[in-house]
């Protein structure tokens, strides 16, 4: 009789979302489906993080204000971020200095690991850093990987990407062109997007 009721409860809570609402990640809306994006409303300033180049200098995201930064969060270990990442080579090859593609490993083997990877899959364009603690992982409430929060001039996530996404696949790419003008300047934070 016990088993049955905690059988019972646990299954409730599979059923209602395990707790996992919207609220736990505040200015993004229910979940899309896993490689679309997620516009935050509004845009929230993103976490003051920092994390480590593969020469083991660190790097802060508030080096990168007044662009427009997309922070991706993968692993070596993780086939979905295996099967995104040429297309963060390419879009970063596209877009040249327009966007900063910053690709953060999660990865707890440090250099090695990771820049075997990237040498083994030819990424040229695209930056790599290391969080070997997870402090950013944490930091963004990450769910799983990969997870990509695209960040504007002023620092604030305009939204997020879960799940392995074809960047330079053409609605992905009208959303990161729908925040660059002509000249490289992002656009109002507030510009609408169609998800």
């Amino acid at each position: 009789m016990r088993w049955s009721r905690v059988f019972a409860s646990l299954l409730l809570l599979i059923l209602v979302g395990g707790g996992s609402a919207p609220a736990d990640n505040p200015g993004v809306p229910g979940r899309a489906r896993l490689g679309e994006f997620i516009p935050a409303s509004p845009p929230l300033p993103a976490p003051a993080i920092s994390f480590v180049d593969l020469a083991g200098n660190t790097v802060s995201l508030s080096e990168f204000t007044g662009k427009i930064v997309l922070v991706n969060l993968w692993a070596t270990w993780c086939e979905p971020c295996l099967r995104e990442m040429p297309s963060l080579e390419r879009v970063q090859s596209r877009l040249g200095d327009k966007i900063a593609i910053l690709a953060i490993s999660e990865d707890h083997g440090g250099g090695k690991t990771v820049g075997a990877f990237v040498d083994k899959l030819g990424l040229r364009s695209v930056k790599i850093y290391l969080d070997p603690k997870s402090a950013v992982e944490r930091a963004f409430k990450v769910q799983g990987l990969p997870t990509s929060f695209l960040i504007d001039r002023e620092g604030r996530v305009l939204g997020r990407v879960e799940g392995a996404a074809e960047w330079d696949a053409p609605k992905l790419l009208e959303v990161l062109k729908s925040f660059l003008g002509d000249d490289g300047i992002i656009k109002a934070s507030l510009h609408k997007v169609r998800p």
